[in-house]
């Protein structure tokens, strides 16, 4: 049977992304403090999944698991690498758009 490794965290994590942002009188800092901590958790949750491939590589070589257990971890992780890295690239096209504003 092969089970879906969808964390429940990640995909709480996507439902406040979705919904809708309520006005609230946050402040410049506290507002990059939260962006911060975002960014923090997703990547610690990249991570993670790196780690768990990295733990089910060496249980499928102890014959512990399955090989598509192996396999979707593995895509997932690489789904999760590639979204982080297309967050990044888009990060930076932005910063670079404001460098190239003129005031």
């Amino acid at each position: 049977m092969i089970q879906n490794n969808i964390s429940l965290d990640m995909i709480q994590r996507l439902e406040a992304v979705a919904e809708p942002v309520k006005p609230t009188a946050a402040s410049p800092s506290e507002a990059i403090q939260s962006f911060s901590s975002y960014l923090t958790d997703a990547l610690n949750g990249v991570a993670e999944q790196e780690n768990n491939v990295q733990r089910l590589n060496e249980q499928f070589l102890l014959g512990q698991a399955n090989v598509d257990q192996v396999m979707i971890a593995s895509e997932q992780a690489l789904l999760s690498l590639q979204l982080t890295t297309q967050v990044r690239n888009k990060v930076i096209e932005a910063y670079q758009e404001i460098m190239r504003t003129q005031i």
